[in-house]
């Protein structure tokens, strides 16, 4: 049996998607390939592979020990990802955003969730050979579509009457997610109940906190901000839309969109280039706040675009399954498994 073991602080920061990945991953290898694969989480034995999803100076110091096995590394953001996240004076910023490429670079294999990626990474000096492109998934045991019963309980529960329209949002609130746009969205349609479930994973770090603190303690009427949501408690928000919304201006791989698709929910976003290479067609776009204030009104007026949307969200949600992803992973591991052994790096 392949021993690997897996470094991650990706779940000690709630309502962040590293960490909604990371623990589908866990779940599928524990679940589905439970009798491949021996898999131990921060633990400093010999390993056949380590798999590192968090870039913690610790797990960079750890990579140089023999022991570790094929070192693969997963790349969750870059440097210019992290603008508009996380506020970090001028030369911590610089120190910071050279250690990620480092701890990348000291990487044997490299993992992206979004194939422009893989580009990006050569520019920072990094073999290509060395990238391998696998999706982001969502388990239909986490996220999937309730009854009705369910949802009419939900609504009732948060006061939203049966009848009403309802966007949802979610993720950290912070500029790069396009929160501005969301709370000027709601203002111009005052007759929809917007919901953004997220809060701020990174506390005072986060990027405008002072800003989007005072949006939060006086938020539009038809705007609620639930503050950092659990997982099993998501589901339900994304049951209760109409419509999910995440104009985010920079993204690797949304989870959230995932988890929206896999609920059947039909998602507008904001168009980007990095969203053609993954999920193209299978989501309502805009540029920007005319474009998709434009795309809410349509779908509010024409109940057959909705239902063409939320059969375009199942699809997606069957070729970005738990199911379909087992292989791809089974394959992965195998290869590197194989690769070690032919370099000598697993005993």
């Amino acid at each position: 049996m392949i021993r690997i073991n897996m470094f991650s602080q990706a779940d000690s920061v709630q309502g962040q998607g590293v960490g909604s990945a990371y623990k589908e991953l866990i779940r599928l290898l524990r679940t589905r390939l439970v009798d491949e694969f021996y898999v131990t989480i921060n633990k400093y034995g010999r390993s056949d592979l380590t798999h590192y999803h968090t870039i913690n100076p610790t797990y960079f110091a750890n990579s140089f020990l023999p022991s570790r096995g094929r070192k693969i590394g997963y790349v969750h953001f870059l440097p210019e990802t992290l603008e508009g996240s996380v506020k970090l004076p001028g030369p911590a910023k610089n120190i910071f955003y050279k250690y990620v490429i480092d701890f990348y670079k000291r990487m044997d294999q490299i993992v992206v969730v979004n194939p422009i990626f893989i580009d990006k990474l050569v520019k920072y000096g990094i073999n290509e050979k060395k990238v391998k492109y696998i999706p982001n998934f969502v388990a239909k045991s986490e996220f999937y579509e309730q009854s009705q019963v369910q949802k009419n309980a939900f609504r009732n529960k948060l006061n939203i009457p049966l009848d009403k329209f309802v966007i949802v949002g979610d993720g950290q609130v912070q500029e790069r997610k396009g929160v501005d746009d969301f709370v000027k969205l709601a203002e111009a349609n005052p007759n929809i109940q917007f919901i953004w479930a997220g809060g701020f994973s990174f506390g005072k770090m986060t990027d405008g906190y002072a800003h989007f603190k005072k949006i939060i303690d006086n938020p539009p009427k038809n705007l609620k901000f639930t503050g950092i949501v659990p997982r099993e408690e998501l589901v339900s928000y994304l049951n209760i839309a109409d419509l999910f919304l995440l104009p985010s201006f920079d993204e690797l791989f949304p989870m959230s969109v995932l988890e929206a698709f896999s609920c059947n929910t039909p998602v507008l976003l904001r168009d980007l280039d990095l969203y053609q290479a993954i999920i193209d067609g299978y989501y309502m776009k805009g540029r920007n706040f005319e474009e998709l204030n434009a795309q809410i009104k349509s779908v509010v007026s024409n109940p057959e675009k909705m239902k063409k949307y939320q059969k375009l969200s199942a699809e997606a949600s069957q070729e970005y399954s738990e199911d379909h992803l087992a292989k791809i992973w089974y394959d992965f591991y195998m290869e590197q498994y194989e690769i070690g052994r032919k370099l000598g790096q697993i005993k």
